[in-house]
């Protein structure tokens, strides 16, 4: 027990001092195995963990959407969302902002990654909105929100990991995923709504257009559409796997952006060094917390927390709220992927053993940890749009961001109160 306790006191110090995370968690995994076993024992798992998570078939899903992200992120169809969302609510009072909102909703569906939605739809949104007198406030903190959206609506990067940690149905987490996404498009909508019913001047109304404008708006995205419907489908469908599914789309992808004449060879090129180096970073992550999981189960940690559950059998509640409680707080010093594959291993037994549904919780610790993602005092997307837009004050963005993330709270509680909202759509999925 004092090991583990050791082991996290170091991995937060380390982390404080800004020492990247991946190799926080390599160090202290290291070291912590050095301790309780022996050096030679740390090396060899070490070597031996990075190896089996380069060869794990099912962790080939995470370049394949990595790559479908990026090939569609060329073809414009980031700009052409927005202007299809903006083509039915730019008429309203804070319309611009809602319409980046769905953008960003429609965007992460087939990007995957939280914090290049909010990267691309800065540069989408923020001129339009700034060409309409938005306030910096609402308009920036519409763009750091809606990028949250996606680590939840699938296919999800996050959810495939859990997935992968949890040895549940990846088919069944993404279905699990669309109403709480669909539901944080809602909230966030209403956060909107209820900013520019307080202060009209921060959101001011622009044009309507007419139905021939709208439809021509709609037909410039039927493309992606259905790249999402036959990777999505097939995966629901049973027609093929995750895994399956990923090559799919990045290759409809690939055609998708070299039909709109997006691609060149530099470009190309570009696509595939991106992809590279975001995979490698989520792979060095995972080995990094794979391996302080390793350490910390070798301690009396998971027995000892097991048991402290154990005492809470007549109100396993608090034992969830205690687990959001932690999440809350690690997001102030890790991202979105490190606090899922350091805290998953330890508290998914916990959970489980107290009756709850796995799919459920996955859910739950995504959407947590998306409200982790815009709060103080490290929120990770704010830092993401304070570095495309530098004029805009980090100070500004947070104060912008406040209306979205209390939106996502009362989505949180919706889900653990009603279970259904999450469950309802994966029962169905084979």
């Amino acid at each position: 027990m004092t090991e583990a306790l050791v082991g996290f006191a170091a991995l937060l110090v380390l982390a404080f001092l800004r020492v990247p995370i991946a190799f926080v968690m390599i160090l202290v995994g290291v070291a912590g195995l050095a301790w309780v076993n022996s050096p030679v024992a740390a090396l060899y798992n070490l070597g031996q963990t990075g190896f089996d998570a380069a060869i794990n078939y099912e962790l080939s899903v995470v370049p394949l959407f990595v790559l479908m992200g990026n090939f569609v992120a060329r073809a414009r169809l980031a700009a052409e969302l927005y202007d299809a969302s903006n083509a039915f609510l730019g008429h309203r009072r804070g319309g611009l902002a809602m319409a980046t909102v769905v953008a960003c909703g429609g965007f992460s569906a087939i990007c995957g990654s939280s914090l290049a939605t909010a990267a691309t739809m800065s540069k989408v949104a923020m001129p339009s909105m700034r060409r309409y007198g938005y306030n910096d406030r609402l308009a920036a903190g519409s763009i750091a929100a809606g990028g949250t959206l996606g680590i939840l609506i699938p296919p999800s990067v996050l959810l495939v990991i859990y997935g992968i940690l949890t040895q549940q149905s990846i088919g069944k987490l993404f279905a699990a995923g669309i109403l709480p996404g669909l539901l944080g498009v809602l909230f966030y909508l209403a956060a909107v709504r209820y900013v520019t019913w307080r202060r009209p001047e921060m959101g001011p109304a622009g044009a309507r257009q007419d139905w021939p404008a709208r439809l021509r708006a709609l037909r410039n995205v039927w493309g992606v559409l259905l790249l999402f419907a036959v990777v999505m489908g097939g995966i629901y469908g049973g027609v093929f796997s995750p895994t399956e599914a990923a090559g799919i789309g990045a290759v409809g992808a690939f055609l998708f952006a070299l039909l709109r004449r997006a691609l060149t060879w530099r470009i190309l090129a570009e696509v595939l060094l991106e992809s590279v180096a975001t995979t490698a970073m989520l792979f060095t992550v995972l080995i990094g917390a794979l391996m302080f999981a390793n350490f910390i189960n070798f301690t009396d940690f998971p027995p000892a927390l097991l048991a402290f559950a154990q005492g809470f059998e007549e109100t396993p509640w608090l034992v969830i709220l205690a687990i959001l409680a932690i999440y809350l707080v690690l997001g102030m010093v890790f991202e979105s992927l490190s606090m899922i594959l350091l805290t998953v291993p330890i508290f998914f037994p916990l959970v489980v053993s107290l009756g709850y549904d796995p799919i459920w919780f996955g859910i739950v610790v995504v959407v947590v940890t998306e409200i982790s993602l815009i709060t103080p005092p490290v929120g990770l997307n704010v830092f993401v749009l304070r570095g495309v837009l530098p004029d805009v004050r980090t100070g500004t963005i947070f104060r912008g961001v406040t209306p979205f993330w209390i939106a996502d709270i009362f989505r949180l509680a919706a889900i653990l109160l009603v279970p259904g909202l999450s469950l309802w759509i994966a029962g169905a999925v084979p």
